[in-house]
């Protein structure tokens, strides 16, 4: 048995324990997404200090999705395999030193190597996390709303990255770096004092020729998607890298159908409402990752904006995010998710089209802010109800898994849509990066985000089809059910 600390049904009002684990957990979380984004606006002054090329300056930003991406399934189970707090705990701290690190070397290999570790810790911290969650508060109202908390540092995190990124850019680049320092190590004192001791599943063997496998072949698809832009789809190496990563991961299904003890049970797969959690999760941030990058691109490059303008320019998305995402818990247990992640997604979709008609003198208040508003709406809809529905039904011994799972799906979409937005936007540019060369490619690269976006709506709308046949199915056992009494 499990010493956690679970809410009791009859419940409703959280002690200061509870609240502390939900907060502490929710910190580091938004740290971890807030990294994904806050080195964006930092790129240039980098690459100037430090003499990188623009390859390598990709590579800052990428080497922390291919950490990210690459082992949040390994870092989901080994969370329920070796202990949540456990694995929470170390990985905080290898957060918290890789930070610190990147922020006082001088040399570029050096700093993409700590982007990479870090990226590797978000992915024991973030199913650790969530798990977390979703074994202190029952399913149902309570974890919904400390869900919908949680959610709220997240999905903050990836739209004040850009705020934060903007605005220490203006003291120094190397603040984008030292700023989650102080943070994680508060983070990791009130974990230690708050979060109690979760028993590791026991009574079962680990899997490591299917951790191996599973890991190996997620960080070389991650690599290959976020390399392939720079140095063609069709190239040799990038051909290779996907065969060998579908091999690797083909080889983890056969080890993972024939193993006492899988790291990934294939049967989790069979749930309707995790599986439309994860491509819902994966393309909704496939779309909104690429959609941030061309619009860093347009402001800067073809209006002429600051670093700090740019932060500005996305702060309405982010307040909304902030504080509307804590509110939305009654607007989930009253819909469903299903429904609440079909107007989130809609949202961005309404604003992803709405941007197709910028130009050269576009105003902020006519043609960026509608989309931001619509963006942070969306985010306030979405992305709670998606980690919601990837949880719920889920035993507690899998909690780290489901949260691995959507994580993972989140970062190779978000991984995925740039990297084909990236190319989209540089065919058409002829690869040059002016202003006039940039506004050739932007509309079709939005026109990309938009479709994939598109893609994330045919998925929450099969949602809404199962739900309304689960619903027809209760409406008719109910008569029978009344006529047999």
């Amino acid at each position: 048995m499990s010493s956690s600390v679970q809410l009791s049904t009859s419940s409703t009002r959280w002690d200061a324990r509870l609240w502390g684990v939900l907060v502490t957990v929710s910190v580091v979380v938004g740290l971890d997404a807030l990294d994904v984004s806050m080195v964006a606006v930092a790129l240039p002054s980098i690459q100037a200090e430090l003499g990188l090329s623009t390859g390598a300056l990709q590579w800052i930003i990428s080497a922390y999705v291919l950490g990210y991406g690459g082992l949040l399934l390994l870092g989901g189970r080994t969370a329920d395999l070796l202990g949540r707090r456990r694995v929470f705990l170390v990985a905080v701290a290898v957060f918290a030193l890789a930070s610190l690190l990147g922020g006082l070397v001088d040399d570029g290999a050096l700093l993409i190597a700590t982007r990479f570790i870090k990226g590797l810790a978000a992915a024991f911290t973030a199913p650790a996390a969530l798990s977390i969650i979703t074994t202190t508060f029952h399913e149902g109202p309570a974890r919904n709303r400390a869900i919908s908390i949680f959610a709220v540092f997240g999905a903050s995190g990836y739209s004040a990255g850009l705020v934060f990124s903007g605005l220490l850019t203006e003291v120094g680049w190397r603040w984008t770096f030292l700023l989650p320092v102080p943070i994680a190590l508060a983070a990791l004192v009130a974990a230690i004092k708050l979060i109690p001791s979760y028993s590791p599943q026991t009574g079962g063997g680990y899997d490591f020729p299917g951790a191996i496998t599973g890991a190996a072949g997620s960080l070389l698809l991650v690599f290959a998607v976020v390399e392939a832009p720079e140095i063609g789809w069709a190239a040799p190496r990038t051909l290779i890298s996907f065969a060998l990563a579908l091999a690797l991961l083909a080889t983890f299904v056969f080890i993972e159908k024939r193993s006492k003890h899988p790291l990934l049970r294939l049967g989790i797969l069979r749930s309707g409402p995790l599986a439309r959690a994860n491509l819902g999760g994966a393309t909704f941030f496939g779309a909104y990752i690429g959609f941030q990058f061309v619009v860093m691109l347009y402001l800067q490059t073809v209006l002429g904006w600051s670093a700090l303008q740019t932060a500005l320019g996305f702060l309405p998305a982010a307040l909304i995010v902030a504080f509307g995402s804590p509110r939305i818990e009654p607007l989930i247990d009253r819909l469903g998710t299903p429904r609440t992640i079909l107007a989130g997604v809609v949202a961005h979709v309404i604003g992803y089209a709405l941007f197709l008609r910028i130009d050269e003198s576009s105003s902020y208040a006519g043609s960026v802010l509608p989309s931001m508003i619509l963006l942070g709406i969306g985010f306030m809809l979405a992305f709670s109800s998606l980690n919601i529905q990837a949880t719920n039904g889920i035993s507690d011994d899998e909690q780290g898994l489901a949260g691995g799972l959507l994580n993972t799906s989140i970062q190779v979409g978000g991984a995925i849509g740039l990297a084909v937005v990236t190319a989209v936007l540089t065919g058409n540019s002829g690869g040059a990066t002016g202003p006039a060369a940039l506004l050739n490619g932007l509309a079709p690269a939005l026109t990309v985000v938009t479709g994939i976006a598109v893609i994330s709506v045919l998925v929450a709308l099969s949602g809404i089809v199962g739900l309304r046949k689960a619903e027809a199915r209760s409406t008719v056992a109910e008569p029978e059910f009344a006529a047999a009494e």
